[in-house]
């Protein structure tokens, strides 16, 4: 099978975006969407333990979301729809510390984002409706979820939020805090 294509973000070390190799003809197309020894080759060398999804319709913000004590390395992509994905470097001593990354990840576009240990993540849904998965180098521990607003202005996330689009966010996203607060209570 064909390799895989990375390209890195930026000036925001350890962000990835990741072009899978699709083959492709007159029935559809097949591509690997994880192979972990291409992935290895090209500089990512994680153990995945856990694989989640989520639905979403036009509108829906999540996040921004981090684990506090269990950090996990994500590896996310959209296989139904289009999101606004986006990455906030909150690692202590990064000379990127609180800079941001936002990739277009759609089912037509068929690209991964990997995002390691240390970044908030969140995205924004631009199709009808969306469906999003992730691999994890971590469980899921209740309780050990951080967040910051999606629209704190330290960081000015540029979400591509259509007019007349009204955000759909959970209880609990539209109540973190800023990058300030985040720095002030470490």
């Amino acid at each position: 099978m064909g390799k895989i294509k990375v390209i890195s973000c930026n000036d925001i070390e350890g962000l990835k975006i990741i072009e899978p190799a699709v083959f492709g003809d007159s029935r559809g197309y097949f591509m690997e969407t994880w192979n972990y020894n291409d992935f290895k080759e090209a500089g990512i060398d994680v153990a995945f333990v856990q694989d989640n999804q989520s639905g979403s319709h036009y509108g829906v913000l999540r996040g921004l979301h981090f684990q506090i004590n269990y950090p996990q390395d994500k590896l996310v992509r959209v296989v139904s729809g289009e999101v606004f994905d986006v990455a906030v470097d909150l690692r202590e001593g990064s000379a990127t510390f609180g800079k941001w990354f936002g990739v277009l990840l759609s089912a037509e576009n068929k690209k991964q984002f990997f995002i390691p240990k240390g970044f908030a993540h969140g995205f924004l849904v631009l199709s009808e409706k969306a469906e999003f998965v992730y691999k994890c180098s971590d469980f899921y521990h209740p309780n050990d979820e951080g967040g910051l607003s999606y629209n704190d202005p330290d960081i000015g996330v540029e979400w591509p939020i259509p007019e007349g689009m009204e955000l759909d966010l959970s209880e609990k996203d539209t109540r973190w805090g800023s990058l300030k607060d985040y720095m002030h209570d470490r």
